[in-house]
């Protein structure tokens, strides 16, 4: 009842739009006060526990990587190699956005990141080509989420983390959820677009956009590659994806000087300051509530609730669909994720399963008013009303509901890769 009392708590002062760390804060110090024996001094200690491990370096350093790439001119490489390849397919340019979306959110790992890199490139290119604004906006914004599922991802590696499932395995399961994603936007961008002119491929364009692209485009397929193989771990992956795109962008594409490293590790500072404080008191919290029993406490009590697993799938769906509305996707994985993995594996998910549609249940809260970062976003740069925005997202948000009911329905989707290797 106690724990009961303290979840309202916290509801209530999220829904009265208080700060997280500061909630937590509250929350924490008086569940260790009233459970812990009394010691709120033991907080200290888990919270020094919380951080003091080596998979949380990961975090940091694929957010410098992302940063890295940002900074040069990996987007427009993509952008142009896309571009080249997609002329003789009917509404070619909004399939090549689409494409360079998820290829520069599987080396930037950041949705809003690749939303600012790849839109501000191509939203001119596709209203000049006479695409709609609406359909270039909401394209965009629905293709820039893709970061959040296709890996290297950074909500990924929370959940992993808050659940103790493999960083590894998540990052397989993500790889096919993702490009199902991307193939559908996409196919929507074509057959919406069938009556638009096409261009005959030009093959000497597609060579030299290729070797201007090809330094950057390996950077994802080295990180991964060496998750997927075994030679890397996660963290080890993450160093090896600093070192390499800042070699590329310092040394190859020269986009990025040595005076300028300091300004992006000062970026990735920034992030860390608002990520980490809310990390590590979530993960207090999940110890506390692991040794007072809560998680197998809701897993008894919410038993005969959910008596079919189908029934838990839809109510954790519109759970979560309404928590994507209203809370960022880092806070709601570190909250919800230790509570509802236990549930989903009460009833015969695979947590790596139930993860992914986790994540991809919450990415579809960045297209959601009235916190989806993606529409706040694409107000900002595109200079449009945010309500405009919301309306060009519609059709999109409808192909991402889509793929959240093929992830939730269909299990192989996310576990094919991680049983094959």
């Amino acid at each position: 009842m106690m724990v009961l009392g303290l979840f309202a708590l916290a509801f209530v002062l999220l829904v009265l739009r208080q700060n997280l760390v500061a909630i937590l804060g509250l929350v924490l110090v008086i569940a260790y006060s009233l459970l812990d024996q009394g010691d709120p001094g033991a907080l200290m200690l888990d919270a020094w526990h919380a951080l003091n491990q080596e998979i949380l370096l990961a975090i940091p350093l694929f957010l410098l990587v992302g940063q890295i790439v940002s900074q040069g001119t990996g987007a427009e490489r993509m952008v142009r190699l896309m571009r080249a390849l997609t002329r003789p397919i009917p509404g070619g340019l909004a399939v090549a956005a689409v494409l360079a979306c998820a290829i520069f959110a599987a080396v930037s790992g950041s949705g809003i990141a690749t939303l600012l890199a790849i839109g501000t490139v191509m939203y001119p290119a596709l209203v000049k080509a006479g695409y709609s604004k609406s359909f270039a906006i909401g394209a965009l914004c629905s293709a820039g989420t893709l970061g959040i599922v296709i890996p290297p991802s950074i909500p990924l590696i929370l959940y992993g983390f808050m659940t103790q499932t493999s960083i590894a395995a998540m990052f397989m399961a993500g790889l096919l959820p993702g490009l199902m994603l991307t193939g559908l936007i996409g196919g929507y961008a074509f057959a919406t677009h069938r009556h638009l002119d096409i261009e005959p491929i030009d093959w000497p364009e597609v060579g030299l956009a290729l070797k201007g692209s090809l330094a950057a485009l390996s950077t994802p397929v080295i990180v991964l590659g060496g998750i997927y193989s075994g030679y890397f771990t996660a963290t080890e992956a993450a160093v090896v994806g600093v070192v390499y795109a800042g070699l590329i962008e310092l040394l190859i594409h020269r986009d990025l000087k040595l005076s300028e490293l300091p300004e992006l590790l000062g970026k990735t500072a920034v992030t860390l300051g608002t990520l980490f404080p809310v990390l590590m008191l979530a993960f207090c919290l999940n110890m506390l509530l692991m040794i007072e029993g809560t998680p197998q406490l809701l897993v008894n009590t919410l038993g005969d609730w959910f008596a079919h697993p189908a029934l838990f799938i839809v109510a954790t769906n519109i759970l979560l669909l309404i928590v994507g509305c209203v809370m960022d996707i880092g806070s709601a994985i570190l909250l919800l994720a230790p509570l509802l993995t236990p549930l989903a594996q009460a009833n015969g998910m695979d947590p790596v399963h139930f993860g992914i549609m986790m994540v991809v249940n919450l990415e579809i809260g960045y297209l959601t008013p009235p916190l989806g970062l993606n529409l706040i976003v694409a107000a900002a740069i595109f200079r449009e009303s945010f309500w405009f925005v919301c309306r060009a997202v519609l059709p999109f948000l409808g192909l991402m509901l889509l793929g959240l009911i093929l992830v939730a329905a269909f299990p192989q989707i996310s576990l094919f890769l991680v049983e094959r290797f």
